[in-house]
């Protein structure tokens, strides 16, 4: 398997209160959160070794940012990945 050719998502796991980044079937990551009443905390990014330095870090992120916003909430970066992403990314942040 080559990332290229993977199919690659992410999934809200709400019972578990995580992003789950998930390669060609298998869990490969995870953005843990805690809910608030008008935002998500994004609290820890972690990507499996065998699957980091892909730019999958990043997928998991930006995907998780936007269900986020899509359902109306704040994304609060507490998680150092997640600040980075969102400083390179300012559109995500506003």
């Amino acid at each position: 398997m080559t990332i290229e050719s993977a199919r690659i998502g992410v999934r809200d796991n709400p019972d578990e209160r995580r992003y789950e980044l998930v390669v060609d079937g298998e869990l490969a990551g995870e953005l843990l959160y805690r809910p608030r009443s008008d935002a998500v905390v994004l609290i820890h990014t972690e990507v499996t070794p065998r699957f980091q330095h892909h730019g999958l870090g990043e997928r998991l992120v930006a995907d998780a940012v936007a269900d986020v916003r899509a359902r109306g909430l704040r994304p609060v970066a507490v998680c150092p990945f997640v600040r980075a992403y969102m400083q390179r990314h300012p559109e995500a942040a506003a």
